[in-house]
């Protein structure tokens, strides 16, 4: 099957938000996610970081509760936590300063920096990693919205996938739940909504190998 019949299947049942679909389309055969497995694999991490493509920013609309549960390592009492609910731009600038490249928590650059695109690249030094990839330049530093547009929320993602290598693991001789396992690892840091992942690369796969 042509990596465009796969694509538009994956369109028609609503894995691909018709606006990110010729970008899709460009990239996959360029950065090689270009067989019904890897495309699969590859949306359905796509999907579940998006919430099926609805979301290209990071939500830091926190409840004092929520703060305790997400980042404990941050927030360590309610009364601290109550200072920061509901206010993403706090919280941002207090849990990713110091880190990913961010100056201190004045600096702003934890907010600047929050997660965008389709696989929510985070933190100043990944958007400087993109914009070297891109262009050899800083173009995402000194502009970071541009990863809110359509061509540049889809790159992004093809960018994290082609630099860590994602298409390596995905090989015949290994089970799915095995290789969504180490990719979910890959993306996230820890295995977050890894039984979704896989539920949804199941469906996608179902679709695609139909």
């Amino acid at each position: 099957m042509e990596t465009k019949e796969i694509l538009e299947r994956a369109k028609n049942w609503g894995f691909i938000k018709a606006e990110y679909y010729s970008y899709f389309l460009q990239y996959c055969e360029k950065y090689k996610i270009n067989t019904p497995k890897r495309i699969s694999h590859f949306l359905a991490q796509v999907n579940y970081e998006s919430g099926y493509m609805n979301y290209v920013e990071e939500n830091l609309n926190y409840s004092a509760e929520r703060l305790l549960k997400v980042f404990p390592k941050y927030f360590k009492t309610i009364d601290e936590a109550k200072e920061f609910e509901y206010k993403g731009e706090k919280i941002a600038n207090k849990v990713y300063a110091n880190r990913m490249g961010n100056g201190d928590e004045q600096s702003g650059d934890g907010y600047r920096y929050r997660g965008r695109g389709l696989i929510q690249l985070t933190g100043k030094n990944n958007y400087l990693k993109f914009s070297k990839w891109y262009n050899d330049s800083k173009i995402f530093v000194d502009s970071p919205d541009l990863l809110l547009q359509p061509q540049f929320a889809v790159l992004s993602a093809f960018f994290y996938w082609d630099t860590h290598k994602l298409n390596d693991y995905i090989v015949d001789n290994v089970d799915d739940y095995t290789i969504c396992k180490v990719i979910t690892k890959k993306i996230n840091g820890g295995y977050n909504g890894l039984e979704e992942r896989f539920r949804l690369y199941l469906k996608i796969s179902g679709i695609l190998y139909e």
